[in-house]
């Protein structure tokens, strides 16, 4: 296997998928092409990258579908440099925030429990231990009311005759909500590296 300094890919061309990936394969995930660029060991660890910012790319880049992953190309460059630039605690506040007023509240919507996702939208900004603690009380009741409902919803399917057909339909329904939610994330990105 050629060394990373022989190593010679043509990021245009470059497909961005998930999982592993060998160098040269014409695949990589989003971290595996920043090691490449910043011309480190080909990982998808690269240690020139905020630990957060690895952990936010890891994740979504293996959770995106083929197409919406190839949007994540330019953030290969943007996050070289981050490693050790004293922002990463503000970074995990601002996923926290994200995770628990912007993206829980779609899905309490989707599930019918639109006064719990009202709540969640509008508890203080958690950006620290103190304002997360404010929050954990209507984060705990819009969980125990998803939880409670996601078990009358199992067992209301458990008798339904077309749970297959329901499941496509339902996943059809979220699709809008989805691309709201990496529209969001994208911007929740860019927040993240500009700070």
């Amino acid at each position: 296997m050629k060394g990373q300094s022989e190593m010679k890919i043509n990021i245009e061309n470059l497909v961005l998928s998930s999982g592993a990936h060998s160098p040269g394969d014409g695949e990589a995930c989003v971290m595996e092409l920043v090691s490449y660029i910043a011309r480190e060991p080909w990982s998808d660890h690269p240690a020139c990258v905020s630990p957060v910012l690895g952990a936010f790319l890891r994740s979504w880049n293996d959770s995106l579908d083929d197409e919406t992953r190839q949007k994540l190309k330019p953030y290969a460059q943007r996050v070289i440099g981050t490693s050790g630039d004293g922002k990463d605690e503000q970074r995990a506040w601002m996923a926290v925030d994200w995770l628990a007023r912007t993206q829980l509240p779609v899905w309490l919507d989707l599930a019918g429990l639109s006064e719990h996702a009202a709540a969640t939208r509008a508890v203080i900004a958690i950006s620290d231990t103190a304002s997360a603690n404010a929050a954990q009380p209507t984060l705990n009741a819009a969980r125990d009311a998803a939880r409670d409902a996601a078990w009358a919803a199992a067992w209301d399917a458990a008798w339904a005759a077309a749970w297959a057909a329901a499941w496509t339909a339902a996943g059809d329904a979220f699709r809008p909500s989805i691309v709201v939610l990496q529209n969001s994330a994208f911007e929740l990105l860019d927040r993240m590296i500009s700070l």
